[in-house]
């Protein structure tokens, strides 16, 4: 048995010790929200939060994650009211959306660190996570906006 922290609420899952959290939250918890990409931490899609921090939840044993708090795209803002969803929905950032809530959880944890970022700020934290839309100057510009709604 794990005991996680999921979005503030503690929960026990009978799962191996080395299963991928990303697989605990979408096939055991049923959280959906947070994206299988390439399952090598490379495009960014699992993106969830852990202790506030961006971790790529593809490659993480659970193990490695309990007792600590674990935030995914449906805890961010259960009504979408995060500043980062808000900017997200106002500069209509979403085109697939596929790889959006793992882009809104890289942009929360940026934007929790440095409240006002440069545009290198944003592209060294959004770096990793992969947009194969093209959406990236209106993540940029959306990163921005949420910087004002703060």
């Amino acid at each position: 048995m794990v005991t996680l922290t999921i979005n503030a609420k503690q929960q026990q899952f009978d799962v191996p010790a080395d299963m991928p959290l990303l697989w605990v939250l979408r096939d055991v918890a049923h959280l959906t929200g947070t994206k299988f990409g390439c399952g090598i931490a490379q495009c960014g899609a699992c993106t969830v939060h852990v202790d506030g921090a961006p971790l790529r939840s593809c490659i993480t044993p659970v193990a490695a994650v309990a007792g600590k708090a674990i935030t995914t795209i449906e805890g961010l803002s259960p009504d979408g009211s995060h500043p980062v969803q808000r900017a997200w929905a106002e500069l209509d950032v979403v085109q697939c959306g596929y790889c959006q809530s793992g882009q809104i959880m890289a942009a929360a944890a940026l934007l929790a660190k440095i409240p006002a970022p440069s545009d290198a700020d944003i592209d060294q934290a959004l770096a990793g996570n992969i947009c194969r839309c093209g959406t990236y100057p209106r993540i940029r510009a959306a990163v921005k906006r949420a910087a004002e709604l703060g």
